[in-house]
């Protein structure tokens, strides 16, 4: 498509938006990026100064590069309270859930209610300005959705509210009494009773809007799954981690039961097995690797293999991916994981390397077995993570390691996925 001025105009609420790092930022942002080319003009309401666990200026830069029309106003959460902080570390892993607990207990339905309110105010002045035809909203937060729902009732201006991951029963969701959990999926019932399109990251998140919200058609609940930018991966200065080691590379971060214990372990019984094996292989962690994983790697003695390259701004982190032989991904084996796809997941497809996925039963485990170049471990399972390991490593001795199928990659090139995303945007046009 000619790469015409934009005809339409949408408005994007996003609290996690750059510089905010992360992965939670970079769907809303990379749909941005790319709607100009099909003919709608984005402006985005987002936060102001945060104080959050990693802040990512090469994602902002590419804001600015694309034109983005940025609107950034501030709430009361605790973010944006403790802004001059800046980046902040990430607590251990015990603190982080008991904060999160207290939160989850006084905020229905999370903390960022304030900021949702302030952006929807925000919104309001604008629309008396400008005319827009189409509002979208991107979760969590899932006040943002509560609050722009209740904005859509004073509008005939089409919402769409995408979820990246589920609200009621999140996977990491804490009822801690039963009236806070009907409390939930009641401010869901009421908020998806003003969306024009629901749009969800995969089919299993879109089976349980349909059971649990009996109201919506089919049709209403689109996929429209992660995906990675091609443009990320034009790198021409990248050098192999090891041009003579296997390395393995994980890039993320590691909370709740996304943990690399079980990993971790399953390599130290390798060094016990096959410490021929072991000697030629290197494990590399890209993102906030914390003291408690430090503290059991020296427990397991297994510091020689080990190699931290700390939080990296997404450019730098995408080398570090490119530059691996294989990548491996987790997820915990814990209720509601199987509708869980990690955004990771699918920026590794992007690099077409193997990867080593310890996934639960579930969609992501399904997907990424689609990719076609994927060792499946159980995630708990030591023995079977060390099988997979001698399996990757016996085919890159032999030069023989697969590569994903590339018809199923360009399914989720992110710039086809944003043309997916406007075509929903065309079917409520005024005429």
């Amino acid at each position: 498509m000619e790469n015409n001025e934009p005809k339409f105009k949408v408005l994007v609420f996003a609290y996690y938006f750059p510089p905010m790092g992360l992965s939670g930022v970079q769907r809303t942002l990379k749909f941005v990026k790319y709607m100009k080319q099909f003919n709608w003009e984005p402006t985005v309401i987002t936060t102001g100064k945060t104080a959050y666990f990693a802040h990512d200026m090469s994602l902002m830069r590419e804001a600015e590069d694309a034109g983005i029309r940025i609107i950034r106003t501030e709430g009361k959460d605790v973010n944006s309270l403790a802004k001059s902080r800046g980046t902040v570390s990430m607590p251990n892993e015990f603190l982080r859930k008991t904060l999160q607990r207290i939160s989850k207990s006084i905020f229905i339905p999370d903390s960022k209610k304030s900021w949702s309110k302030k952006a929807v105010k925000t919104a309001q002045k604008l629309l008396n300005e400008e005319s827009f035809d189409a509002l979208y909203v991107t979760i969590p937060p899932y006040s943002a959705f509560e609050e722009v729902a209740k904005l859509k009732q004073k509008l005939d201006i089409p919402l769409f509210v995408d979820y990246r991951d589920p609200w009621y029963e999140n996977h990491f969701a804490f009822y801690p009494t039963p009236l806070h959990k009907m409390r939930h999926k009641k401010l869901e019932d009421q908020a998806l009773r003003q969306a024009d399109r629901v749009i969800v990251v995969n089919r299993r998140i879109k089976e349980s809007l349909l059971k649990n919200f009996q109201f919506l058609k089919h049709e209403e609940v689109v996929i429209i799954p992660h995906g990675f930018d091609p443009a990320d991966y034009r790198c021409e200065d990248v050098v192999p981690l090891n041009r003579n080691k296997l390395t393995i590379t994980y890039s993320g971060i590691f909370y709740e039961s996304v943990t690399p214990k079980y990993f971790l372990k399953a390599f130290k019984e390798l060094i016990k097995e096959r410490p021929d094996i072991a000697a030629n292989i290197e494990l590399h962690f890209v993102g906030h690797f914390r003291k408690e994983n430090r503290k059991l790697v020296s427990k397991l003695g297994i510091n020689e293999y080990v190699f931290e390259h700390g939080y990296m701004d997404h450019d730098d982190s995408i080398k570090k991916v490119i530059a691996s032989d294989v990548l491996w991904v987790m997820l915990g084996d814990k209720k509601n994981m199987d509708k869980v796809t990690p955004g990771k997941l699918f920026e590794y497809f992007g690099s077409r390397k193997p990867i080593l996925a310890c996934l639960p039963d579930g969609v992501a485990r399904n997907v990424a077995s689609e990719y076609g170049a994927t060792f499946v471990a159980n995630p708990h399972d030591i023995n079977s993570i060390k099988n997979a390991l001698l399996e990757i490593h016996n085919l890159y001795k032999d030069g023989k390691l697969p590569k994903g199928d590339e018809e199923f990659i360009q399914k989720h090139n992110r710039e086809k996925l944003t043309e997916v995303l406007t075509k929903q945007f065309q079917f409520f046009l005024k005429d």
